[in-house]
């Protein structure tokens, strides 16, 4: 398939969709997620501040199981446009973060596609669809999100390997094993479908991927919540974006730099390869 087939006037049609939706942060939630980024007390009472992107955990989509497909995604034509282009990635985005989620409260969230914009990569065609979503609890606007979504061709097993650049030396950085577990775990505090992240088979046979991929959010999560950590307080604006897959079976690692607006930070494979890169500003 080639850009030309895209029909991009039809797929720009769907900008200016709008879905709301409207989840509780509960205790179980927020338990499980902090379990995941291995938080040795990870349960919170009713009452308590959440974790800064437990956003991502809120109402995920919940589509039947006929409803979905092959990759695990549900089908499209939904928010999202049914870009032809069989696989789908995150790509990346921008959070702005004006307070802080409780656990107990109910969030709403407003979501609308933005762009739909066609791009030749080194690849092949590819599909960008940008979707704003706002984050509404008690007391009013608490995050505001750009999501970053790519529409892929197949990969050419003969085409030539990309050139991913390697990751600088972090001033601080700390390692995670990217096993099975993480990744299981991770799609079902979520409810990610994808199978690239628990299909071996799938992910290698008919992505073109050497194993299971871990989750672009997860990454974002360890970095932004390293960001607050190092700063002492969460930053106002988190921009990020993916640059390679970063494959299970080893270590990487979460890395931040010092920069005159706040910190540069990104994930490292075991071999050094750069895998998602973020920027955290403080007003």
């Amino acid at each position: 398939m080639t850009e030309t087939e895209i029909d991009i006037e039809h797929l720009r049609q769907w900008i200016g969709r709008t879905e709301t939706a409207q989840d509780t942060v509960s205790a179980r939630l927020v338990a499980g997620y902090l379990a995941v980024l291995d938080d040795p007390k990870p349960h919170r009472d009713v009452g308590d501040l959440a974790p800064l992107a437990i956003h991502w955990c809120l109402a995920p989509e919940t589509q039947p199981m006929s409803q979905l497909g092959l990759d695990g995604h549900p089908k499209r034509g939904g928010l999202l446009p049914p870009v032809p282009l069989p696989h789908r990635m995150w790509a990346g985005g921008k959070i702005d973060l004006v307070g802080r989620f409780s656990v107990g409260d109910v969030i709403t969230r407003h979501s609308t596609v933005r762009d739909v914009t066609p791009k030749n990569g080194r690849s092949g065609p590819l599909c960008f669809v940008a979707v704003d979503h706002t984050f509404v609890g008690p007391k009013g606007l608490i995050l505001t999100e750009r999501h970053d979504i790519v529409y892929r061709a197949a990969r050419d097993p003969n085409a030539p390997a990309p050139v991913i650049p390697q990751a600088p030396l972090g001033r601080w950085s700390y390692g995670v094993m990217a096993d099975p577990v993480l990744l299981f775990r991770y799609s079902a505090i979520t409810f990610n479908g994808h199978r690239i992240h628990y299909d071996r088979h799938h992910a290698i046979t008919s992505e073109g991927y050497s194993g299971l991929v871990v989750h672009g959010p997860l990454q974002a999560t360890m970095m932004l919540e390293f960001a607050a950590r190092l700063q002492d307080s969460p930053p106002t604006s988190f921009t990020f974006r993916g640059i390679s897959p970063l494959i299970d079976g080893a270590a990487f690692t979460v890395n931040a730099n010092k920069t005159p607006e706040g910190l540069h930070l990104w994930t490292a494979s075991a071999d050094g390869r750069l895998c998602m890169e973020a920027q955290a500003v403080w007003a």
